[in-house]
């Protein structure tokens, strides 16, 4: 049996004591997130609109991309595109709401027709912009978007059903590898730098969506919005796996995702990372709830941060199946409350702890009430420098 579908099937019984482990050596999988959906936003004022609202800078999708599309490639798929934005919609408190995966489709022009000898067509093109968001929010997020909308020239409309979302992740071409060295790492999809769908340039229409790197981490993988009733580009037969093992690798990295690991009205944005995974900009001037993020940003120390989680019996053999999210990760030697687990899945999870207590005191970690669960946590190899630096020294002269 493959090795990837083996894979899922044991996650799909129990997430077993080394399945991080071999996700680490199975090679490049994808796995269609059912856990997200499909919204778009079409008008004049989208830019505009979203701008207002979105903690990232949108301005970009409104640019022109310039003279880099004049040849025309020979695949359906922009020779420059833009790569996605990743935002969030903030309470006016500054408290988070739901997360966005943010795409420019591709305009007609930059695809050929359906006889391959030409740009194809389309006058009076509205402009649009796709959106990947939490499915099991999403007739509120629509609520939501369509209360601020007020007078804006914007539709915002359930596509949830002409479109699906793809993760694409696992061992595959290095990070710092450069795209001449991995064409399929520049920005892989219906034949850029690789026809892995073989399809001819000569089929227009709907094709041009594509992968593009995860916009929080490189380590993420490939990422991408496609049409529900095709197969995404680059996708081996045997290579689709289960939505839980995306999760796995995604705590795994230390990264929370949607409106339930990162809680719907309570989380604030910078402990649960979203600084270090692109989603805030500090240049772009005002958005809903901005105030709250620039004070605490510019103040400089984040006592608490969400942190990759491991969970062990007394002699260091992992526990599966025996943490539940919101069980509160307490410091045996100290008596003190170290935080609550976000998410737990198998022998891992995600937890919002303080730092001094989860990255000094970690040995002494367990699991409230279930004293024989440790817990192990890690500091995630991308996190900048400074956010453990900025704590030590705050510590220090405190």
């Amino acid at each position: 049996m493959n090795r990837v579908l083996s894979l899922s099937k044991h996650c799909n019984r129990a997430i077993h004591q080394r399945c991080e482990t071999q996700l680490q050596t199975a090679g490049p999988m994808a796995s269609l997130i059912k856990s997200r959906s499909v919204i778009r936003f079409r008008g004049p004022d989208t830019v505009k609109f979203l701008q207002g609202l979105l903690t990232n800078d949108i301005r970009k999708f409104g640019e022109p991309i310039g003279d880099k599309t004049a040849n025309l490639p020979t695949p359906n798929v922009p020779a420059t595109s833009v790569p996605p934005i990743y935002a969030a919609l903030l309470t006016p408190q500054g408290r988070f709401l739901y997360d966005l995966f943010l795409y420019k489709p591709p305009t007609s022009d930059t695809k050929l027709n359906r006889t391959g000898t030409g740009p194809a067509s389309k006058p009076n093109e509205p402009f649009e912009l796709f959106a990947d968001v939490d499915a099991s929010v999403l007739d509120e997020l629509l609520t939501t978007f369509t209360k601020y909308r007020l007078r804006s020239k914007v539709e915002i409309d359930n596509v949830a059903g002409e479109f699906s979302c793809w993760q694409r992740f696992g061992s595959g071409p290095p990070e710092n590898s450069s795209d001449v060295e991995e064409p399929e790492a520049a920005s892989v999809g219906w034949g850029a730098g690789e026809d892995g769908a073989a399809m001819s340039s000569s089929r227009g229409g709907n094709l041009g969506w594509q992968w593009f790197r995860d916009p929080r981490l490189a380590c993420l993988g490939f990422r991408g919005i496609f049409p529900s009733n095709i197969i995404p580009p680059l996708i081996e037969a045997d290579k689709e796996t289960d939505e839980q093992n995306y999760l796995m690798w995604r705590i795994e990295k230390g990264v929370a995702e949607g409106s339930t690991e990162i809680p719907k009205g309570e989380a604030m944005p910078l402990e649960y990372n979203l600084v270090g995974l692109n989603a805030i900009s500090f240049d772009k001037g005002c958005y809903v709830g901005q105030e709250l993020i620039a004070r605490t940003h510019h103040r400089g120390v984040i006592r608490k941060r969400i942190v990759p989680l491991r969970f062990q019996d007394n002699d260091g053999n992992e526990v599966v199946n025996k943490v539940i999210p919101g069980s509160e990760v307490i410091n045996t030697a100290s008596g003190k409350k170290a935080g609550l687990v976000a998410t737990a899945l198998g022998c891992r999870g995600l937890g919002l702890l303080r730092l001094e207590e989860a990255l000094k005191g970690s040995a002494a970690l367990s699991i409230k009430g279930q004293e024989g669960v440790k817990v192990v946590a890690t500091k995630p190899d991308w996190w900048p420098s400074d956010w453990v630096q900025d704590l030590q020294q705050h510590t220090a002269f405190a």
